[in-house]
């Protein structure tokens, strides 16, 4: 038994979109925290999350859930009050990173760099932003993860309608300059930056179905660039995480143009943690089990 960790809460599910998703990584993390000797509890996190925190006595919280409520800094300033010690960014990185509005002006703020965008709205001149920003362009909505509600545009007229089905999602909406090239991941865990993976999808980007549902989506570790080029790369992801504030874990997502720029897309700091998902991958392209990273994770709750 791994008494250092006492009474641990593994929180899942949620009310967010991403509640299927959350769901299963709450199984695998639970799963694994208890084969690795944890006293771990799942808990299906409702609205009376902070009464059944306080009924419980947990000694500290595995956060997995995934979306608003859970990644956003809701539950993080929650926890915050009631003391408990959890897995993840706090409240200032959450929201900011659950907001990919926020996260590019922190970034651009900060000289990094992440494509040119602009705001959508129902009043906006679609036409004029396709005249400024080019096409293609990605339209995705702010305050969403997991890729629902994106698209990539290809034609003038399809704008208008990509920002209203991005809209249904989130009640603020970009279009981004789109960059042909390879994606990217890098997972940093415990202040440590995973080895690099690339993405190669079947459709145009990586999408929902891309993410969790296909079979037919490769992945690359090693990702095929030179120690210097992948380096280079795991510095920025690790700036781009410092910048918004994360600590404990994350991912950074990054886009890697065809002249060998690289480019932040997008910070995640509550990863999933499914069969389909890459922290994992890059964490065994360095020995590290499954159960080893999630015990590696939930450590960091005790610094």
């Amino acid at each position: 038994m791994q008494e250092k960790f006492g009474k641990v809460a593994v929180l899942f599910g949620g009310w967010a979109a991403e509640r299927p998703v959350s769901l299963r990584s709450g199984a695998a993390v639970l799963a694994a925290l208890q084969a690795s000797g944890v006293d771990a509890h799942g808990i299906d996190v409702d609205r009376d999350i902070i009464s059944v925190l306080q009924a419980g006595n947990f000694d500290r919280v595995f956060n997995i859930l995934h979306g608003a409520g859970g990644e956003d800094g809701v539950l993080q300033g929650a926890l915050e009050i009631l003391g408990i010690p959890y897995t993840g960014c706090g409240v200032m990185a959450s929201a900011i990173s659950m907001d990919k509005l926020m996260t590019k002006r922190v970034w651009a703020g900060a000289g990094l760099p992440t494509p040119a965008y602009r705001v959508l709205t129902a009043q906006t001149d679609f036409a004029g932003v396709v005249a400024e920003l080019g096409l293609p362009l990605m339209v995705k909505p702010a305050t969403e993860g997991s890729s629902i509600g994106m698209s990539k545009v290809t034609l003038a007229a399809d704008l208008e309608g990509a920002y209203h089905k991005a809209a249904q999602c989130s009640a603020v909406v970009i279009a981004e300059q789109w960059v042909t090239g390879d994606e990217y991941t890098a997972g940093i865990v415990a202040g440590q930056s995973l080895p690099l993976i690339r993405l190669e999808v079947p459709g145009e980007f990586y999408d929902y179905e891309a993410k969790y549902l296909r079979d037919d989506t490769r992945y690359h570790c090693p990702c095929g660039l030179d120690t210097v080029q992948e380096q280079a790369m795991q510095v920025l992801a690790q700036q781009a995480f410092d910048a918004v504030g994360g600590r404990g874990w994350g991912r950074v997502d990054m886009m890697r143009d065809q002249q060998g720029k690289a480019w932040l897309i997008e910070v995640n700091t509550n990863p999933g943690m499914t069969d389909h998902s890459l922290i994992p991958m890059g964490a065994r392209a360095i020995g590290l089990d499954f159960n080893a990273l999630v015990v590696r994770i939930l450590e960091t709750t005790l610094s």
